[in-house]
């Protein structure tokens, strides 16, 4: 069959065009719709006080090469700061350099900043309609604030997107390994255990339960993080998940390496074992997890980037994120369309199809 398209729309799918302008022979070949990234952080300030390396447009520009033609990064708010400002700061970063389609999460990290609620019913009504919130970090809201963002949510028709990892649990994990003197690249992995996840992810999942509100869990990395999102989704919780191609294809072998090379692999939460990949692989498969993000977050190896404390650096001063908006969609397509893979129209429903609805 044909494909028949006229300026950015599809006009029919299948039946033959006699009459066309330009034909493009595409025998043998797939035709794919652009990849749709709905988390990636660009020209964004860590908690840790170190900026991204690139910006929107070097970020869009590598995702285009890699396939990737919408992509939602972060509007993230600032201690203090007024939302709409927050907005109006990416915005104005974003129009100087973003080369494909783009939108925002917005990060919400104060909600006694000035405003706070006018700002938030505001934005959602002009078309900011995610919201995102950590349960950790020095930027986490605590379980109180996170209802009453879900609450807000529910009343202005927005999904709420989730860093779940319980901080009381990554806070006794860190102290303890630093006391041992455990600090290396490789002592990452063990500072989130796979119980932080496992704990918030649960929680979330009652939230939106409670409250019957939408909610996007980001970046799920555990076999058991995954079957508390299929056990929420079955009791009927309005529940979604991600996960990322750094826990598909990576081990948290990689951060075994001399001296702090495992830094360039660091990233929240942590890469798992292989019988985690397969639990992922299978999620995804089943419908239990819906779409793979990026969750795209660079730092440059080097001073101003992971090596910013020096090149003696314990896991705790080492900025976490890795790269991943290009090499998102050549690497899931290699593994879905392999034999034995999930095949095509898995590739499109899980990087395109399924974001572009989420947001």
């Amino acid at each position: 069959g044909d494909l028949a398209i006229a300026g950015q729309s599809i006009l029919s799918v299948g039946p033959g065009v006699d009459m066309a302008k330009t034909v493009i022979e595409a025998d043998g070949k797939w035709i794919m719709p652009g990849g749709v990234d709905p988390h990636a952080h660009i020209e964004q300030m860590s908690g840790m006080g170190v900026m991204n390396a690139d910006t929107f447009e070097t970020a869009t520009r590598s995702a285009a090469m890699g396939g990737t033609t919408s992509v939602i990064s972060f509007a993230a708010q600032a201690k203090g700061e007024a939302l709409a400002e927050t907005v109006a700061n990416y915005s104005a970063r974003a129009a100087r350099g973003a080369m494909i389609d783009y939108a925002f999460h917005l990060t919400l990290t104060d909600l006694d900043a000035p405003g706070f609620d006018a700002d938030l019913g505001t934005l959602i009504a002009a078309g900011h309609r995610s919201l995102k919130v950590f349960t950790t970090y020095n930027i986490k809201l605590d379980d109180q604030d996170i209802l009453a963002i879900m609450a807000q949510a529910r009343q202005h028709g927005a999904l709420v997107c989730v860093h779940a990892e319980t901080d009381a649990i990554l806070n006794h994990a860190k102290a303890a390994l630093i006391a041992a003197g455990q600090t290396r690249p490789r002592d990452h992995a063990a500072s989130h255990p796979r119980m932080a996840e496992i704990d918030a992810v649960e929680r979330m999942c009652r939230f939106a339960a409670y409250l019957d509100q939408p909610v996007m869990l980001f970046h799920i990395s555990t076999e058991e993080g995954a079957a508390a999102v299929r056990q929420a989704r079955t009791q009927g919780a309005p529940v979604w998940a991600e996960t990322c191609p750094h826990y598909l294809f990576m081990t948290e072998d990689i951060l075994d390496a001399p001296g702090l090379e495992g830094a360039k692999w660091m990233c929240s939460p942590p890469q798992r074992q292989a019988a985690d990949q397969a639990a992922l692989w299978a999620a995804l498969e089943a419908g239990d997890l819906q779409i793979v993000s990026s969750d795209h977050a660079p730092y440059r190896y080097d001073a101003s980037g992971k090596l910013s404390a020096g090149p003696d650096a314990g896991f705790h001063e080492i900025a976490n994120g890795l790269p991943g908006l290009e090499t998102r969609l050549p690497l899931m397509f290699d593994a879905m369309m392999r034999a034995g893979g999930q095949g095509p129209e898995a590739f499109a429903r899980i990087t395109a199809t399924a974001p572009a609805r989420s947001g």
